[in-house]
């Protein structure tokens, strides 16, 4: 376990050190009116207490991503600690803490508009519809994948179909009324659900004194079942999204943005809560390897469970918290994604409604924007699960490269330590480049052609950036 304590030491040193080092390269300013009391409209601006709109930061974040993805991450063996250690310290918490930053200093800004600001009109444009697409696909994939594991645990007559139709509801509701209606007032009881599952797990493995494998080199290298047509690198660092570094988390916080009272309080809820929820992807991650006796035991496991997380998270559950401990586990892993998907439509809302300044204030213009996100997401239900998701994990790495590149620009017009996120950024570059190039939904090339390929574009991604602040 001393390379699991270890991890869990250094994610939070990294909060305490590395995000008090960022917070000052930004430069946070505590006279500055935030947006939530320069433009409180009682919707989507409205000034809440640091402590909530952590809470509700994390559960927008936390999805599917640090509890599935890190069961999958997990049959690589233990090099899935050091991404989500490494990649959340230095690459995801960084990419959070800015995403919300410079929108409160850009009076709650959504995403694309920051991107265009930085990086031109052309490149605005293409986020925006970029970034409305996946978050109409995180809707689709948030509505799925809850929907799937409440039929588990129900009678027959509510199966899927019956599960998707009560969470689509709930998400029309969440979408439309003013934020601090129902996503404040809930998010508190999901949020001892979501912390009950970690904690809960986390005692679990300390008290069995899990076999959780340690980093050596015997250790450090591809575990995965199917090695050759799924290499460490790109795949893991796709499989491990949103425990390491996610570009859904930069659409979720400039929710959060128009929503605080202080600048003080941005490395708290937006750094923070990347360090918490790299937490949870730790515990999964190191649950999911031991639990079973040994990685080895985890690939049989999900080898005849169709490759799915869910059996991996019920066995877990049930067997270590026992049946109300189980239930309550499974609640919080259902209630990370609901909470991520009425967010995801709320962004998307929002997006669409800065793109054509359409005032949001009256239910009946909320109305006419939501509906055709509602629709294109009914549509993307009929589509198999799997598929929506490959597609989704990739164009959510993808959004956070741009992001990176993004803040690499604004840090360098600042005059401020740019090296920040242009190694990030370079590295992300890499491995989205690489993944589309080597993966079967990609182009599905030889990994030597896909490195070959990833380099090129980071090297000319590279070029681009040095080219224009020398400009």
């Amino acid at each position: 376990m001393i390379t699991f304590f270890l991890s869990i030491a250094l994610l939070l040193a990294g909060y305490f050190i590395y995000g008090k080092m960022v917070e000052r390269i930004f430069g946070i300013r505590t006279d500055l009116k935030t947006p939530a009391y320069a433009l409180t409209d009682g919707v989507d601006y409205v000034p809440m207490s640091w402590g909530r709109i952590f809470l509700i930061q994390f559960l927008n974040i936390a999805g599917l991503g640090p509890v599935f993805g890190a069961v999958m991450g997990a049959m690589y063996g233990p090099a899935a600690f050091l991404w989500i250690v490494f990649g959340s310290i230095f690459g995801g918490a960084v990419h959070d803490f800015f995403s919300g930053m410079l929108s409160i200093r850009n009076n709650g800004m959504s995403l694309p508009e920051i991107i265009g600001k930085y990086m031109g009109t052309g490149f605005k444009q293409l986020m925006r519809g970029f970034t409305v697409v996946l978050m109409v696909l995180v809707g689709a994939v948030f509505v799925a994948g809850p929907a799937k594991l409440l039929a588990d645990m129900t009678p027959v007559f509510m199966g899927f179909t019956f599960w998707c139709i009560v969470v689509f509801l709930y998400y029309i509701l969440a979408t439309l009324l003013p934020v601090d209606k129902i996503i404040g007032k809930i998010y508190p009881v999901f949020g001892f659900a979501m912390l009950f599952m970690a904690v809960g797990i986390l005692a679990a493995l300390i008290w069995h004194w899990a076999p959780i494998p340690e980093i050596t080199p015997a250790t450090l290298h591809n575990m995965h079942p199917n090695a050759d047509n799924y290499p460490l690198f790109p795949m893991l660092f796709i499989s491990i999204a949103c425990g390491a570094i996610s570009g859904f988390h930069a659409t979720q916080s400039p929710l959060m943005a128009r929503c605080m009272k202080n600048e003080r309080e941005g490395r708290r809820v937006f750094y923070g809560a990347m360090i918490a929820e790299a937490v949870v992807a730790l515990i999964w991650a190191a649950a999911a390897m031991s639990f079973f006796g040994s990685v080895g035991g985890l690939h049989e496991f999900l080898a005849k469970n169709g490759n799915n997380a869910a059996p991996v998270v019920q066995t877990i559950t049930h067997t270590w918290l026992g049946t109300v401990g189980g239930i309550l586990a499974i609640i919080g892993v259902i209630a990370a994604p609901i909470t991520s998907g009425d967010t995801a439509f709320r962004s998307a809302r929002l997006i669409i409604a800065d793109f054509i300044h359409y005032s949001q204030k009256s239910l009946k213009n909320r109305l006419w924007v939501s509906i055709p996100l509602f629709a294109a997401a009914l549509i993307l239900l009929q589509i198999n699960f799997d598929i929506i998701w490959r597609y989704f994990a990739w164009a959510n790495q993808t959004l956070a490269t741009a992001f990176l590149w993004t803040v690499t620009v604004y840090l360098a017009c600042e005059k401020k330590c740019y090296l920040l996120t242009l190694l990030p950024a370079m590295l992300m570059t890499m491995v989205i480049c690489s993944y589309i190039a080597i993966a079967p939904e990609g182009f599905g090339l030889s990994v030597h052609i896909g490195y070959a390929a990833g380099a090129v574009c980071t090297a000319i991604a590279t070029g681009w950036f040095f080219r224009e602040i020398t400009n």
